[in-house]
């Protein structure tokens, strides 16, 4: 008896180890195939379900979501405003090479962002956004002459954006902003330009001498005229009175300095002083 029930005892052990191991096996699986069930969208972006390879319209917003465990995955999609980078390599209007570092700021427009991806796929920045930029930039370039690229930074940036905006619109891609970073030209355009600006500065510092000259000149005139036109009032206001005026004041100066007495010249003849008109015309 005491053995049958030693050998009894065995198989209900294994039994109960067995429906413990399966316990857990069965608690695991619910808690893999739970957690396989919600998938989380990131902020900034939204969601499509990918059921065997295949994609869904729906548009998942930012949060949590179901989704069928094993069958179903989410693939997110960035609605951010992102920079792509591009350098291109082409021709000024005037033949010149230039190198030309371009980034575009660009961003998906949630709404078509199923069909961005079921056409394109995520790697749509290398397939559709750099040759465009590309392209387009070697156009805009060979419609200026190499310095205007230079001076008009600005407009050619502007037309640059206007032709990539209307091109990436066809994928549901928005333009947001685009920047020429830098425009390299060859050792020997710079070397010209650099020389064409020494000269310029030099004709304007030239020029700047010669107006400068000029308005100097110009003043000596006008003050030799104000001189003259002031000599010329002056012998206006002289008349045969103010003559004689001035010919008494003269005589009535030299009277008062007279002592009385008659200069003495030796060896010619002696000066006449007319004593009456000195007096007036007294005797």
């Amino acid at each position: 008896m005491e053995t049958g029930t030693g050998t009894n005892k065995g198989p209900k052990k294994e039994i109960k180890l067995r429906g413990a191991a399966a316990t857990v096996l069965i608690g695991l699986l619910v808690i893999i195939v739970g957690a396989s069930s919600f998938a989380q969208v990131e902020y900034g972006h939204v969601g499509l379900y990918k059921t065997f390879g295949k994609l869904n319209s729906n548009i998942l917003s930012p949060g949590i979501h179901l989704k069928v465990p094993f069958v179903q995955s989410v693939i997110q999609v960035n609605t951010q405003v992102t920079k792509a980078e591009t350098d291109t390599s082409a021709s000024s209007k005037d033949l010149q090479p230039v190198s030309t570092h371009v980034a575009v700021n660009y961003s998906v427009n949630k709404e078509s962002a199923y069909n961005l991806m079921n056409n394109i796929g995520g790697n749509f920045d290398a397939i559709i956004i750099n040759p465009a930029v590309q392209e387009i930039v070697k156009e805009v370039t060979a419609r200026y002459q190499a310095e205007d690229l230079i001076a008009k930074r600005d407009v050619v940036a502007g037309e640059i954006s206007e032709h990539l905006t209307n091109r990436l619109a066809k994928y549901d891609l928005i333009v947001n902003e685009i920047n020429i970073v830098n425009f390299k030209f060859s050792d020997a355009f710079n070397q010209s330009i650099e020389a064409k600006q020494v000269a310029q500065q030099q004709a304007l510092k030239a020029s700047n001498d010669l107006k400068r000259i000029e308005i100097e000149a110009k003043q000596k005139i006008a003050q030799a005229q104000a001189e003259a036109e002031s000599l010329k009032l002056k012998k206006q206001e002289v008349t045969p009175e103010l003559v004689q005026l001035k010919q008494i004041e003269v005589q009535e100066k030299a009277l008062e300095k007279w002592d009385g007495r008659l200069p003495s010249v030796t060896g010619g003849a002696t000066p006449f002083i007319d004593i009456q008109s000195l007096t007036g015309g007294q005797p």
